[in-house]
């Protein structure tokens, strides 16, 4: 039998949106809703399981902690990929490292909300009402505004499909990205610094790796309108957070939306929490019942498949 742990179950969810119980009596399932950063306490709890199913980034995988656990034999990750995963470790270790596939909208949709919570102030306006306030604020319409977007992958792709639904115009920009390609996705392509000047919002969709580490800082913020906001639903490392922070402290942009954050869950220290220019979410670009009901369904399909001797989406270690 293997034993296996559900990691940071924060909304208590996991053992019901698959059927666990499918596996029985060849896997013991367990699933914990807390998150545990020090690496000697999460070794303590989880040397015991051969396998470890992670929602994404929410627990890192080390080879520090790798080389606590003697008895793990599978990871899964949601998603087909995860740098908070040490997966170079994992195949030193022989340990089978495998993903599952997703519903592809869910993070764009947020990063939509986003954008419309900043344009008409929704977020503010709520709490204003809840005091008994009424119309505190003027805010903006999207129809004959400009969309920058950072990454015109497939999140991106759909930015730019949503951008038009809205009247707004879309702009692109990444470095592998050409003309041809940012045309048949609705899109203009322009150069980084051009984006950032012309957009009256800008949404970052890239993923996190050595190149995009970064790739939005101080120098970009500047190039911005007043008037303009950021979207984040992608990585923190990817804006220098210090950059941001001070932006918007001085009020050189007009706001952010911000969904990810360098350490999660975000304590209440964060300067975030002193600005009243930003709108938070606790990292719900991917959290809908149907995304992570395809995330733990596929991998209790992982774990079967492992468990018959044919691994299935396993990941390639990384460089």
């Amino acid at each position: 039998m293997i034993r296996v742990a559900l990691l940071d179950d924060y909304q208590g969810v996991a053992l019901r949106l698959a059927d666990w119980k499918s596996l029985h009596p060849d896997a013991q399932i367990e699933a914990f809703p807390e998150r545990i950063v020090d690496i000697d306490s999460l070794a303590k709890r989880l040397h015991t399981f051969e396998c470890l199913v992670l929602m994404r980034e929410r627990t890192a995988l080390p080879r520090a902690l790798i080389e606590k656990l003697p008895n793990l034999k599978l990871v899964i990750t949601t998603g087909m990929q995860n740098a908070s995963v040490d997966s170079a470790a994992l195949a030193e270790r022989g340990i089978v490292f495998c993903g599952t596939e997703g519903v592809g909208s869910p993070t764009s949709e947020l990063a939509w909300g986003l954008m419309l919570s900043l344009l008409r102030g929704i977020p503010r306006e709520d709490r204003a009402i809840r005091q008994g306030r009424w119309q505190t604020t003027v805010g903006y319409g999207a129809q004959g505004k400009t969309l920058g977007i950072i990454g015109l992958g497939r999140l991106g792709s759909m930015m730019a499909t949503y951008a038009k639904a809205f009247g707004m115009e879309a702009l692109a920009w990444s470095r592998s990205l050409t003309p041809e390609r940012a045309a048949e996705r609705g899109a203009t392509r322009v150069e980084k610094d051009e984006l950032f000047a012309r957009s009256d919002v800008v949404t970052i969709h890239v993923n996190l790796n050595d190149s995009s580490r970064g790739l939005v800082g101080a120098a970009d913020l500047a190039r911005m309108k007043p008037s303009a906001y950021l979207i984040n639903t992608s990585r923190a490392p990817i804006v220098d957070q210090a950059a941001l922070i001070a932006a918007l402290k001085a009020r050189r942009i007009a706001g952010a939306a911000i969904d990810v954050y360098d350490v999660e869950p975000i304590g209440k220290e964060h300067p975030f929490f002193e600005l009243d220019n930003v709108v938070l979410t606790p990292h719900l670009g991917y959290a809908t019942e149907d995304n992570m009901r395809s995330g733990y369904g596929n991998a209790l399909e992982d774990i079967r498949a492992f468990l018959d001797g044919k691994p299935i989406r396993q990941i390639k270690p990384r460089a």
